[in-house]
């Protein structure tokens, strides 16, 4: 049997409109399931690791050592494994009051609370510790706050079969998975370590996030987008049957065999540079691509397609040029700043221990740009053998004309100092220096001081910076007022004064950006000097190197998903002791 042209359109339409339907169904369900999964996959593994983080080990080593000698003296006196399944109610009950006393322990009531409280903050279903016990392949629950149903010590569950191999490598991280059980419905379940300070295991975080309201959404999208997609898919068919006719179908199989030629006019009419990126001919080559050869002259909507067509071509052969370029032109900026980026990194100190052979004193700094790079910075040097010079700053402004004014005023403050000039010289004469030919107006708050190491004489100068905070020794961080003076390149002809203050042994001393206290949440709430103060405060007995990425979190865990919109600089100084050289 014989069809028509506008049979066989019709025929070919209907199904590459049922194809196009199923085809789209499917990927926009499986890319709507896969999306969420990923998420939630993502999102268990960081609230495992955050709570494996959070979570005071010595207080989980406790409970857990707790919860092993009462499961082992009862595995011991039994001679086998416990098995509370076949227990009757006394003889559970007797089980269950072996381990009642780990629930009265401090630690325990405060691993509990704080399970709880980060349950609720992250909407789980259940957050919980436990520990694998290897030699009877059960995984024991040490402190459960999940919303029902909780465990209690002794309680157990059996090694998944296919984790036992596994924890035997002595391998105990388990990556994000999902289950769906009779009993609890979908759940994202993941599980993160908790080592000592030794870096053994002693426990595990586990976390279950419940699914179910999103997989029931997933299966009302899918009847949603199948009758949505079936009632589109109809009325373009609809539609198509309307204008397949003898008057048309000409002039369209025309113009798909030209757009379909397309490809090829562009591969004939295109070149290749040495390094492999396209270049388009245009001119005559274009008159003589099928597109352009096209000549319908129906006197409707056929014709205004056509002429359509032909400028569509011209337009997108002239965008493809103009994309081109851009694309270059933004692969060369993104790689330029790349290499700014390292260079500007390469600039500050970042190896530590800086001084390693120096015991009186320690210094640490780190500094986070808000962009590629940035305008802050921060320098620490010796001067000579008894001096040492620190120095942290912010320029105005962000990005590169920031990071190119940062790197003179870095280099003028150092060259200074080098120079053995006082601290209040050194401003004075790199503000003189700054300020010549500065159009764009740039200027730079700084804050800089020199300690003499053998007897703790600390003298400092600020240049319009925030105050630093200081610790004595024995005490609490403590705000270093002193009147600031103007800032670097605002002014010529400003004179800074100097301020001494004598350090003693075990007095630290922390700077820093007003990136660190202006950092904004999503209520544009700032984290604030007060803020500052409690975290140095609570976190003072650290060491240095931990101090400052102690800060960092404070900030993110403020902060939240807000946009860091400003470098955070920070640099701490501990003053160990006194050097035994004598100087006049």
């Amino acid at each position: 049997m014989k069809l028509s042209l506008k049979s066989k359109v019709i025929l070919v339409v209907l199904l590459f409109t049922v194809i196009l339907s199923t085809c789209t169904v499917m990927l926009s369900y499986l890319t709507y399931i896969n999306s969420f999964q990923s998420y939630y996959e993502s999102l268990a593994g960081s609230i495992a690791k955050s709570t494996a983080t959070v979570v005071d080990n010595r207080q989980v080593e406790a409970v857990a050592d707790e919860v092993l000698k009462t499961y082992q003296r009862i595995y011991e006196e039994t001679g086998s494994v416990p098995d509370y399944d076949a227990f009757s109610q006394e003889e559970l009950e007797a089980y269950y009051s072996e381990f009642s006393y780990i629930t009265e322990m401090p630690e325990y009531q405060e691993l509990l609370e704080l399970l709880s409280q980060l349950r609720e903050d992250n909407g789980v279903v259940s957050l919980y510790l436990g520990y694998h016990e290897l030699n009877t392949m059960k995984d024991l629950y040490l402190v459960d706050a999940s919303a029902e149903e909780s465990c209690i010590p002794g309680d157990y569950d059996d090694v998944e079969a296919d984790q036992v191999e596994q924890l035997r490598a002595g391998n105990f991280d388990m990556p994000a998975y999902i289950t769906n059980y009779p009993d609890y419905g979908w759940l994202c379940s993941a599980s993160a370590t908790i080592e000592n300070e030794d870096g053994e295991v002693i426990g595990v975080a586990l976390v279950d996030i419940s699914m179910n309201e999103i997989m029931g959404d997933a299966q009302e999208f899918l009847r949603t987008l199948i009758l949505l997609i079936a009632v589109v898919a109809l009325l373009m068919a609809g539609l198509i049957l309307l204008l397949v006719n003898r008057t048309i179908v000409l002039p369209i199989n025309q113009m798909a065999r030209a757009a379909l030629q397309y490809v090829s006019d562009r591969r004939t009419s295109e070149g290749r540079t040495a390094s492999g990126v396209r270049r388009v001919s245009t001119g005559e080559e274009e008159e003589h691509s099928a597109i352009s050869q096209l000549n319908i002259h129906t006197g409707d909507e056929i014709q205004a397609l056509s002429e359509a067509i032909k400028t569509m071509e011209v337009e997108i052969n002239e965008y493809i040029q103009d994309l081109t370029a851009v694309t270059a032109e933004k692969e060369r900026i993104g790689a330029e700043l790349n290499v700014a980026t390292q260079i500007q990194a390469d600039m500050l100190p970042r190896i530590f221990p800086a001084f390693p052979e120096r015991e009186e004193f320690d210094v640490y700094a780190t500094m986070n740009p808000a962009k590629e790079v940035g305008g802050d910075f921060y320098d620490f040097f010796l001067v000579d053998d008894d001096h040492l010079a620190v120095v942290i700053a912010d320029v105005s402004g962000k990005g590169v004309p920031a990071a190119l004014f940062m790197v003179i005023a870095k280099t003028l403050i150092k060259n200074h100092t080098q120079n053995q000039e006082e601290p209040g010289a050194v401003f004075t004469h790199t503000n003189e220096q700054l300020c010549e030919g500065n159009d764009a107006g740039l200027f730079v708050t700084a804050w800089m001081g020199v300690l003499e190491i053998s007897t703790g004489k600390f003298v400092y100068v600020n240049a319009g910076h925030n105050p630093p905070l200081l610790k004595r020794a024995g005490g609490q961080f403590e705000w270093l007022k002193s009147r600031p003076g103007f800032v670097l390149a605002g002014m010529e002809g400003v004179r800074y004064r100097e301020n001494t203050l004598q350090l003693e042994p075990g007095d630290r001393l922390y700077l820093y950006t007003d990136g660190v206290t202006e950092a904004t949440d999503s209520h544009n709430e700032l984290f604030g000097e007060e803020r500052l103060q409690t975290a140095l405060n609570e976190n003072m007995d650290l060491p240095v190197e931990k101090l400052l990425p102690k800060i960092k979190e404070c900030i993110d865990a403020f902060v939240g998903e807000a946009d860091q919109f400003d470098d955070i600089t920070m640099l701490a100084l501990d003053y160990r002791s006194k050097g035994e050289q004598d100087h006049d």
